[in-house]
């Protein structure tokens, strides 16, 4: 492994620039505040509550990560939104119906602190929304230009050192690579030409890499994983990583799958179905949107179970995926999972998995890493694509040509094995007993 790189402190503010108002963003920036205000515990963040060991079993170092590396404090991030729906972050809370009013009302003056700027917003990539915060421009180059006078006015007027972004807006319509996405000049033709494959994301992900921002898409949308992007990040030292938050019904899969392929237990069928209200569940009623979010969740269980050289265990596996709008529920998403799978001598069995879980809060907790781990990222030198992160995406971002990895527990491997290397601290390799990981 190449020698350690130089980490610049982790010094004055961090900006965290948030396209997207709705229930997650919200989420976080309540969550963050709680935390800072002693209301509430950060649960499910590794950058606050999870250890690293580091060496043997037998040395007892295990620090907390972020008394490991150098990583930004709650008290120094500062958060900058856009949205086409003007509410502040109180208003915008307690319609999306997330967090409890009485957990909401003791930050209230905070909350109503976090105004969003008028987003660059198009109905024909989110159909089921709208909103009068919008902004207008001669082309989509304008729109972009616009983008980029937000983060450096964002920057200067609240004192940031430095800045990251994660995409929090809905789900857009599937789109492909083509042409416009091969170069970044082609693309920026394409901008000033209103070129339609290219979607409001990638005018947002096209700013803040020329802004010099680390960007992170939450979304399975095509956003900063084209050609064009990615290569404009390497030659300007900006991080990247995406895509589409790993939450509830894929994390779960990504917990199950790992294990019975470690068991060599056949997999016949994997049926997956959601209910969901809120504004993601009424975007995703759009079929357009679904089908991005369709081939997101679909690829998980291919790259996990690797059919092609495990044929007589997983060579037939039928996999679907229903997501389906029911307002009532509102953000308390329910995932039921049917997987019948396969044992000794080709006997079946089945195992039902119920999962009642909210979204927004387990989204919020992988927003807060995020932000963190990007800057400490770019404050390290690295630029592009970080696989290391990896862990957070149903759809994890890789170099052309490298397959994704979805085995959570090889990705949270290498989460811990590059923050051990940038904190100057060998990996762990396994290769005796005592260096059996005991994370």
């Amino acid at each position: 492994m190449s020698d350690r790189p130089e980490i610049k402190p982790a010094t004055g503010r961090l900006g965290i620039l948030l396209p997207g108002f709705g229930a997650v963003a919200t989420t976080v920036v309540a969550g963050v505040e709680a935390a800072r205000r002693g209301l509430a515990k950060p649960i499910g963040s590794l950058t606050q509550l999870n250890t690293i060991r580091l060496g043997k079993r037998t040395d007892d170092r295990t620090p907390l990560i972020k008394d490991f590396v150098s990583l930004s404090e709650l008290e120094d991030l500062v958060f900058g939104t856009w949205d086409p729906i003007p509410d502040d972050g109180y208003e915008s809370a307690l319609n999306a119906g997330v967090l409890e009013r009485h957990h909401l009302d003791p930050m209230e003056d905070f909350l109503r602190s976090v105004k969003p700027m008028p987003a660059v917003f198009d109905k024909e990539y989110v159909r089921r929304l709208d909103g009068p915060n919008v902004k207008k421009g001669e082309n989509k180059f304008d729109l972009a230009r616009q983008l980029r006078e937000d983060i450096r006015r964002f920057k200067e007027e609240n004192g940031c050192e430095r800045l990251v972004m994660v995409w929090c807006g809905s789900t857009e319509i599937f789109l492909r690579t083509g042409a416009v996405h091969a170069t970044l000049e082609a693309f920026e033709q394409g901008m000033r030409d209103n070129d339609p494959a290219i979607a409001p994301s990638m005018l947002y992900a096209y700013a803040a890499i020329m802004e010099g921002v680390p960007y992170a898409n939450g979304a399975p949308n095509l956003s900063a994983d084209i050609p064009a992007l990615e290569e404009a990040a390497i030659e300007r030292g900006v991080p990247l990583a995406g895509k589409d938050f790993k939450t509830g019904q894929t994390m779960m899969k990504t917990i199950l799958a790992p294990g019975f392929k470690a068991r060599m237990l056949g997999v016949e069928g994997w049926f997956s179905t959601n209910i969901l209200g809120n504004r993601d569940g009424a975007v995703l009623d759009d079929p357009e949107s679904f089908k991005t979010k369709e081939e997101s969740k679909l690829s998980v269980l291919e790259h996990i179970l690797q059919p092609e050289k495990y044929p007589d265990l997983y060579k037939d596996l039928y996999h679907k995926v229903r997501i389906n709008y029911y307002p009532p529920r509102g953000d308390n998403k329910e995932g039921w999972d049917n997987i019948d799978i396969v044992g000794w001598m080709g006997y079946k069995m089945q195992i039902k998995v119920d999962f009642l879980c909210r979204d927004s809060i387990l989204a919020a907790p992988i927003i807060l890493d995020l932000a963190l781990f990007l800057d400490l990222a770019k404050r390290s030198g690295q630029s592009g694509i970080q696989e290391w992160l990896s862990f957070y995406f149903k759809s994890p971002q890789t170099p052309a040509g490298l397959y994704p990895e979805h085995d959570l527990f090889i990705q949270h491997k290498k989460l811990k094995n590059t923050l051990r290397w940038l904190g100057g601290e060998e990996p762990l390799t396994h290769l005796g007993l005592e260096y059996y990981e005991g994370e």
